[in-house]
């Protein structure tokens, strides 16, 4: 064969692979509005950057070597908005996007690059699982887990997934290892199948039920947005990565600070009642200290006693977590410590600083929350927060309560505390104070219950806790954002390129 002949070879062996599972796999995907894997690859990277890797793998199985293109993996490197990511999205078309040995080299060969270079990696999950018959039997089962590192997870650069299809086996795994997911409804995310389920079980599985946006999002947490599109899930990643560094030796990326940033902090006055009983929501709290349209929220409809997010206050990144009053009065519950001990795992891993809002009666108690295994929650909470080595800012609104006080920051467990003219810091409400302290009632004693509450109030008072340097500062609501950026700016690390210890790395995703 001559140059030519050759060259003609692998321009069809190429057009082969890029045609994937065929027209009549891809047209009902175009009908239903789904992209196909490729599409997906070329809506989420800047354009014209896509590198392919392995787009001439096939099955190791001679009977699927003429079926199998790419072997049901697009896996390549490219940029999102500048900065170089690697991606593995799954192809549906082929075999069901099922993972066989050649496929996950392919994957194996692109964790391993993007950790050596610094690189983000997002998986594009949709796949039916496990190929069969390629993993049926010890022999073939022996050959699987080559990588012995394969589902070990060392957070040295971010994991970000989409969930666009039927998302079993290792997709689930690698959406489960994630920093970040986003799910498009009408996608499902399970350990196996409803067919496979339904045999182990002995009774039907609803996809929904099973694996479903609403399960996920509202029950288990391991998703933190929901979608319509595949576009807007893949928007989502994009605008995940751009708070995050590429790699855990580098500072998160700076970013202009809009004009109108600092308008916000006048309204918090206004937005937080001074009355404790009064709830309010803790978002506009957030939007109006952060910079303007910065707060990405996270796992919003899961544990939503507690806020946590992502946002950047004047230009740089940080971590969000704050409780919310309008849900449950503030009082965190075993979800909403979860919720937030993800966020601090996350910010430790990739050097953002962690601002702490403060408003909160303490922690949610009963049946409920004991079977949900709460104090062993609260001192994971409490463990992740005193091993952060980043720098932890706290802000107390109103109250801090009990050992939700140390959970949210106080005590040494913050760089800095400032205390609004506002906060009340104590194991209870002053009230529920004069109650159980001295047993005294405002309908038996109204004169000495009124006495007892003024004093409780007055050992409960901000200036008390300044006054022995508990909390560095007693700010007005509007100082709230320059005392924010001043304590980041003077907490910041500057020893080495890594800012943090990183004593997280290897936390569990999900606890």
């Amino acid at each position: 064969m001559n140059y030519e002949q050759l060259s003609i070879e692998l321009r069809e062996r190429r057009a082969r692979a890029l045609a994937m599972g065929g027209e009549a796999r891809l047209r009902p995907r175009r009908e239903a509005g789904q992209l196909d894997a490729r599409q997906r690859v070329d809506h989420l990277l800047d354009h014209g950057s896509f590198r392919e890797m392995g787009v001439l793998a096939v099955s190791a199985e001679p009977a699927d070597r003429d079926r199998t293109p790419a072997d049901g993996k697009v896996t390549g490197f490219g940029r999102i908005d500048g900065r170089r990511v690697a991606v593995v999205s799954n192809d549906l078309t082929v075999k069901g996007a099922s993972s066989a040995a050649v496929n996950a080299r392919k994957i194996a060969f692109m964790k391993e690059a993007a950790t050596r270079n610094g690189m983000p990696i997002v998986f594009l999950g949709e796949s039916a699982g496990a190929r069969m018959p390629d993993t049926m039997g010890a022999r073939a089962m022996s050959h699987g887990g080559a990588d012995p590192q394969q589902y070990c997870r060392r957070r040295e650069t971010p994991w970000a997934t989409a969930v666009l299809g039927p998302c079993y086996g290792s997709s689930s795994w690698y959406t489960c290892l994630s920093d970040f997911v986003a799910m498009r409804r009408g996608a499902v995310l399970a350990v196996s199948s409803p067919r496979v389920t339904s045999f182990a079980i002995g009774e039907s599985a609803d996809p929904e039920t099973l694996g479903g946006w609403a399960l996920h999002c509202e029950v288990t947490g391991l998703v933190d947005y929901a979608t319509d599109t595949d576009e807007e899930a893949l928007d989502l990643v994009r605008r995940f990565l751009s708070y995050l560094p590429s790699h855990n030796a580098e500072a998160p990326p700076a970013a202009p600070v809009p004009n109108g940033s600092e308008a916000g902090a006048d309204r918090l006055a206004q937005i937080v009642p001074v009355e404790r009983q009064r709830v309010y929501d803790m978002h506009k709290v957030i939007e109006a200290v952060v910079d303007l349209g910065s707060f990405f929220p996270l796992k919003g409809r899961y544990g939503k006693a507690v806020v946590t997010g992502l946002a950047r206050i004047d230009g740089r990144a940080v971590g969000i977590i704050a409780p919310n009053p309008k849900a449950k009065g503030g009082a965190l519950d075993a979800d909403a410590c979860s919720k937030a001990t993800s966020l601090m795992v996350l910010c430790d891993s990739f050097n953002l600083p962690i601002v702490l809002l403060v408003d909160t009666p303490g922690f949610l108690v009963g049946v409920e929350g004991e079977r949900k295994a709460a104090p062993a929650r609260i001192m994971v909470m409490m463990h992740a927060l005193q091993l952060c080595s980043v720098p932890k800012i706290s802000v107390i609104l109103r109250k801090s309560y009990g050992q939700a006080f140390l959970n949210m920051g106080g005590g040494r467990n913050s760089d800095e505390i400032a205390v609004w003219v506002t906060g009340d810091v104590g194991f209870m409400d002053p009230r529920a104070a004069v109650s159980v302290l001295y047993g005294v009632n405002r309908d038996e004693d109204p004169q000495r219950y009124d006495e007892l509450c003024a004093e409780q109030e007055r050992t409960n008072s901000p200036y008390e806790m300044a006054a022995t340097f508990g909390a560095q500062t007693v700010i007005e609501p509007h100082e709230t954002r320059r005392f924010l950026i001043q304590a980041l700016e003077d907490q910041r690390r500057s020893r080495s390129a890594s800012i943090g210890r990183h004593e997280m790395a290897t936390w569990p995703t999900y606890v």
